[in-house]
């Protein structure tokens, strides 16, 4: 009887013993993900310049004093706008002298042309020689040459007189003034006037690299390089503000070759800028939306780096976990790795409190409510 009581009670102990065994009690929940193919956008980023449709430059055709502006930096002017006045006493001058020569080549010709009439009856009766008459139209004509020369000077200094007044070529906004009223200008003057830029439309220079390029080659539908560059999606404007300007741009070849100086080919992206919201000049980032498809993603809190390596842990149809290394490729996100192989579809990645794991360890998984944002 005493011998059959101890040996029950030695049973319970033991499986009162099993059960609060320090193997048991260290079974933790860990969440848990299964790993399958997804459909994402990537987008590249490039630093870009912003220039508009048309900059020119307004400078002066002629010498003188900045006598008058008529318009401010910044201003939009309209095509015709007086824009500067310069004065130089000179050019009104020839404008006096060259009518005076007219007035003069006139009343040469005019009497000239008396002087043929005086003598043609006097030809006609043989009182005088013919060879009088031809001499007087020769005179004429002379007188006439003298005239038209008169004209073309007037005309010429009418054109130096108008040069005084610098109006605008085109609509646009104007820029800065590096010379003031009363400073002395002229066509050499390494520096222009001001420059005026129509911004309607504005284009975002930015680079790719050669691998880049030949990435893009590769990657890319089309049989030839127009039809792969129409076929690049539609671009977005990061302005200097970091905020995302509200229409696309469609990307063009700026050049058809590689700088040899930085390997790289230019490329452009035209926007409409009807609203003026971006200057030329500026700063931006040209943003390239890619589509993936049949992508793995995991988040980056499943991960860690450990000798340049980057490792998930993958729990197995026993509950075990194993560290498996793989091959990452960062989401624009900062949030979440594309794995490009050590990770198959269908497994189960722990995605939390990895921190407190080891390789080996067997844990309770539980499917995550919901996945990070891939994004």
């Amino acid at each position: 009887m005493i011998v059959t009581y101890l040996t029950a009670f030695f049973i319970i102990s033991c499986k009162h013993e099993k059960t609060n065994s320090p193997a048991a009690a260290a079974l933790q929940e860990y969440p848990v993900t299964t790993v399958s193919p997804e459909t994402v956008t990537i987008h590249q980023d490039f630093p870009a310049t912003i220039e508009g449709q048309q900059v020119v430059e307004i400078r002066p055709m002629i010498s003188g004093y900045l006598d008058a502006i008529f318009v401010n930096e910044g201003d939009h002017v309209k095509k015709g706008q007086l824009l500067f006045k310069i004065r130089n006493p000179m050019y009104e001058q020839q404008v006096r002298t060259a009518k005076a020569s007219i007035n003069r080549a006139e009343a040469d010709v005019n009497t000239a042309d008396m002087e043929i009439e005086k003598i043609r009856p006097l030809v006609d009766k043989q009182i005088v020689s013919d060879y009088r008459l031809k001499s007087a139209q020769l005179e004429l004509g002379s007188k006439k040459a003298v005239l038209e020369q008169s004209k073309a000077e007037l005309a010429n200094a009418e054109s130096n007189l108008a040069y005084t007044s610098i109006r605008s070529p085109m609509n646009g906004i104007i820029g800065i003034f590096p010379f003031k009223q009363g400073a002395l200008v002229n066509s050499n003057s390494q520096q222009a006037l001001t420059t005026l830029s129509n911004i309607d439309t504005v284009f975002a220079y930015f680079s790719w690299n050669e691998k880049q390029l030949l990435d893009f080659l590769s990657g890319s539908p089309g049989e030839s390089l127009d039809e792969k560059i129409k076929n690049i999606p539609q671009a977005k404007l990061i302005l200097a503000n970091s905020t995302e300007y509200p229409k696309t741009g469609r990307i063009t070849l700026a050049s058809g070759m590689i700088s040899t100086q930085t390997g790289s080919a230019t490329f452009k992206a035209i926007f409409s800028n009807t609203e003026g919201l971006i200057r030329s000049g500026s700063s931006a980032t040209i943003r390239i939306p890619e589509v993936l498809h049949n992508v793995l993603v995991i988040p980056q809190s499943a991960t860690y780096e450990l000798q340049n390596k980057v490792f998930a842990y993958r729990v197995d149809s026993a509950n075990k976990v194993t560290a498996v290394a793989f091959d990452p490729l960062p989401s624009d996100n900062g949030q979440s790795f594309f794995v490009s192989n050590g990770i198959k579809p269908g497994d189960k990645i722990v995605v939390a409190g990895i921190n407190s794991l080891k390789n080996g360890a067997t844990i309770i998984p539980k499917e995550a409510a919901e996945k990070n944002d891939k994004q």
